[in-house]
């Protein structure tokens, strides 16, 4: 299939001055750098508030001086309350599901490179894309504004469960005001991700440069494209949801909240809601959100492992281009796995069990292709491979985990305990974020014209995959012991022997966090100091790699590109670009 339109002329002209070129700039690139950034700044505050919580679930009398700043009612002295725990614990999902794990992957790396590999000179919508970053900019500070009002962030979770979301301040504190920014928020992000995916769509489309076809896209302009219709979908759903549960809270309606409800013996003056349609809701976008989170990440690896083992993937684009489409469309089917211990019939619970195991297939059509491919393969370990054979390991451990959740008998045991944070900690975040590693440190030569040290990227490396090992798979162990979720603190009688498990994550998770400074070291460093980069220093293919480092303005110096190959030719150490007219070294 041929592009609509050819290589596209720039759509604006080159920025005047430094607001306009590093502020709110329509470069794709400075947007792209933008969202980076910021899911950078959430990914530490994220961390920051996951280091509290475990102190406190390793050792429940720490006073932890800085809460008490924070906080002064929900930490007294530093003493964590429990409900200043689920406040920690709802913010830590919050920032990391939704600035963090949908942000980077598809927002950052997708803005700057997508374009670039397409062959176009930008988005389709320069403005549109400017307005989604500051939209989503504007919901990051709703998020965090709920630190620094009097009652403090809501205690709901990150999935905001009516009716506890939905009633008001009679639920606890941060159920006011908090839990109407945390509302909010999450619409705003909703809008941000709305008009992205609408500009990812329309890009992948209409500005494909000559002779880029579908069947030479590279495979993460593959995942980003099928991503950006999962988000259409999914966002559209979640915020009506949204603003459903602030008119409950503001508007005096019933969607989410059940006639005769009594919380603290207080009458609720409401009638007619459904707290079931809240979960049916959030759901039908919560498991498509696992994917959103973890298809770019699909991309990421499929387009880094040819580069680092100079050669084509087993099946060529269109195994694993089917393979993800075949996820992204069964994620809208298999909502209900989440609701197994809602009072949901076994009959459907069924309808949902069966779905939710054919999803596993084409997930482990691509978990093959990855591992056949790496077969005699001349492989090099640079940090961007290390990255990328470490999501294949963690997605590996963490979807095992899933085909126990995916059975009602199991899930019912199971659900409410550690191991479901496990389980999705390595499906869609450790491995997310690995992936999200992988792409930086590939990257971050053609995004800033320099290289990252490689010494610190594989101390950083085998510091991190060790140590979430430690973190997580024994997360799963104590979820099988019965360690429930969301305690804070572990004070029944058959919870109390594994305190000293739980002191040994807290102290795994501790190195883990400490260990990411290194990375923001080589980051910041490798940004003003690292070595220059060459325009292509892995040796790839794609057209990203057929500019500068950093790209110009218009990306290709006013060049009109012509594509001639697909993005996989590689034979050994000899490779061919996409835009040489030279004959095909793989074959493809």
């Amino acid at each position: 299939m041929e592009p609509m339109s050819a290589h596209a002329a720039t759509h604006h002209a080159p920025p005047q001055g430094f607001i306009r070129k590093y502020v709110f700039s329509v470069d794709h690139k400075i947007i792209g750098i933008q969202y980076t950034t910021l899911s950078l700044v959430a990914a530490f505050i994220g961390m920051a508030l996951s280091w509290a919580m475990r102190i406190h679930l390793g050792w429940p009398d720490a006073h932890i001086p800085l809460l008490s700043m924070f906080s002064p009612n929900g930490a007294p002295g530093g003493l964590m309350t429990p409900e200043y725990y689920l406040s920690l614990m709802t913010m830590h999902g919050t920032i990391m599901a939704f600035f963090v794990l949908t942000a980077a992957p598809m927002a950052g790396f997708g803005n700057f490179m997508l374009p670039i590999q397409v062959g176009a000179a930008d988005m389709a919508f320069p403005r549109l894309n400017m307005a989604s970053f500051w939209v989503t900019f504007v919901g990051f500070v709703l998020a965090c504004a709920t630190f620094f009002i009097p009652d403090g962030p809501p205690l709901s979770g990150w999935t905001a469960y009516a009716p506890l979301s939905a009633v008001g301040t009679v639920a606890g504190p941060g159920q006011g005001w908090g839990q109407n920014f945390w509302g909010l928020s999450i619409a705003v992000f909703c809008v941000a991700s709305l008009l992205g995916a609408l500009n990812f769509i329309v890009t992948t489309l209409d500005l494909r440069t000559k002779g880029m076809t579908l069947s030479r896209l590279p495979l993460s302009t593959w995942a980003w494209f099928i991503n950006a219709w999962v988000s259409l979908l999914a966002f559209a759903v979640l915020l009506p949801t949204c603003l459903l549960l602030v008119l409950d809270r503001l508007g005096g309606t019933s969607f989410f909240i059940p006639a005769g409800l009594v919380i603290n013996d207080q009458l609720q003056p409401h009638s007619g809601g459904s707290p079931l349609l809240f979960q049916h809701l959030f759901w039908f976008f919560g498991h498509p959100e696992v994917y959103i989170i973890i298809l770019p990440a699909f991309g990421i690896v499929s387009h880094i492992l040819p580069t680092f083992i100079r050669k084509p993937l087993v099946g060529g684009w269109k195994a694993i281009t089917y393979a993800m489409i075949a996820v992204g469309t069964l994620s809208f089917v298999v909502w209900g796995h989440h609701m197994f211990v809602s009072g949901m019939s076994p009959f459907m619970a069924m309808v949902f069990s069966v779905p939710t195991l054919f999803i596993t297939i084409p997930s482990v059509i691509a978990v093959l292709i990855w591992t056949f491919s790496l077969y005699r393969a001349n492989m090099r370990f640079d940090t961007p491979m290390l990255f990328s054979l470490g999501f294949i390991s963690l997605f590996i451990s963490g979807g095992i985990g899933g085909f126990f959740l995916a059975q009602p008998s199991t899930d019912s045991y199971l659900h409410a305990t550690s191991f479901v944070v496990g389980h999705f900690h390595f499906t869609m975040g450790l491995s997310a974020i690995f992936a999200a590693f992988a792409g930086f440190y590939y990257w971050f030569p053609k995004m800033w014209g320099r290289m990252m040290n490689e010494t610190l990227g594989k101390v950083h490396f085998w510091l991190s995959f060790v140590l979430v090992y430690c973190v997580f798979m024994t997360m799963h162990l104590t979820g099988f012991a019965g360690a429930v979720r969301r305690y804070s603190a572990f004070v029944d009688d058959f919870m109390v022997p594994l305190i000293p498990t739980q002191r040994f994550i807290s102290v795994a998770a501790l190195l883990l966090g400490a260990a990411q400074f290194i990375f923001l070291f080589n980051a910041i460093w490798s940004r003003f100091q690292g070595p220059k980069a060459p325009d292509n220093p892995w040796g790839a293919t794609t057209l990203e790699w057929d500019t500068t480092s950093p790209p110009p303005f218009d990306n290709f110096g006013g060049r009109q590109i012509t594509v001639y190959h697909g993005p996989m030719e590689y034979d050994g150490e000899a490779s061919v670009m996409q835009t040489s007219p030279e004959v095909s070294v793989a074959g493809t």
